[in-house]
């Protein structure tokens, strides 16, 4: 028996508020967080990711009092990311109620920040995110809520992340996001052949065919925000798809 796929409904939150868009542009109201969180876990998420969306690009930290409400109403675990700028902004994220912290746009200006967070927390509370787009026949890293090209190859950032400590990755297709028509199944094989981190695919998911596709390519665990949010497809409706398919899953 392999290990279990997880499912992760992830709430982009702006201004105290789920939202969601396509592309990281054209952002609409989606709920409220903590009753979003409550609702997820009850329909079976095996873990829930809320990322601050603009938190990097205002130059804040994530809402520490919406973390805690998060946490307070979930049993599963929790990954926080948005304006991570340092061990400092980590720990207040841990003592907030967060199981895992992802960093992204710090980490790319200073990677020995991974490992200054590994050593200190363990890696298994470090999450790197990493927003790629396809540029020519690869795909680079962007910063900032997805504002910002750092040039950087998305791929090697990945190898480069795990080497310094990393204890998974999350990884976003910046040209699937919210378009429902896929994960970006060429990247997700990329990264996995990449780094042998737990690797979550996030960005595209359509329809129940998409997540077992994901796991084939290399993917641990599949993020969803659309779907589950809009109610076009359940938690449950998931992990039947990936039973179907032979991959194991977590039944509550």
């Amino acid at each position: 028996m392999g290990l279990a796929r997880r499912v992760i409904p992830c709430l982009d939150v702006s201004e105290g508020r789920v939202v969601k868009g396509v592309r990281f542009v054209n952002l609409r109201d989606a709920g409220d967080p903590v009753e979003a969180a409550r609702r997820y876990e009850a329909e079976g998420a095996d873990e829930l990711c809320l990322l601050d969306i603009t938190a990097s690009h205002e130059g804040r930290q994530a809402t520490l009092h919406l973390v805690q409400e998060v946490a307070e109403v979930l049993t599963i675990p929790l990954t926080v990311g948005g304006g991570v700028g340092g061990i400092e902004d980590f720990s207040a994220l841990l003592r907030s109620g967060a199981d895992k912290v992802s960093v992204n746009s710090q980490a790319l200006r200073e990677p020995a920040l991974i490992a200054e967070l590994a050593a200190r927390f363990g890696a298994q509370c470090v999450v790197v995110a990493i927003d790629a787009r396809r540029e020519g026949e690869g795909w680079v890293a962007y910063t900032h809520g997805g504002r910002r090209s750092t040039g950087r190859d998305a791929v090697a950032w990945s190898a480069e992340a795990a080497e310094l400590g990393a204890g998974e990755i999350l990884l976003t297709s910046m040209d699937a996001d919210g378009t429902l028509a896929g994960y970006d199944l060429p990247l997700l094989q990329a990264v996995a052949a990449a780094t042998d981190l737990p690797l979550i695919a996030s960005g595209g998911a359509g329809q129940l065919a998409d997540f077992p596709a994901a796991v084939e390519a290399g993917a641990d665990a599949v993020l969803a925000a659309s779907l589950f949010h809009d109610g076009a497809l359940a938690i449950g409706a998931v992990k039947e798809a990936l039973q179907a398919a032979r991959h194991e899953v977590r039944i509550p």
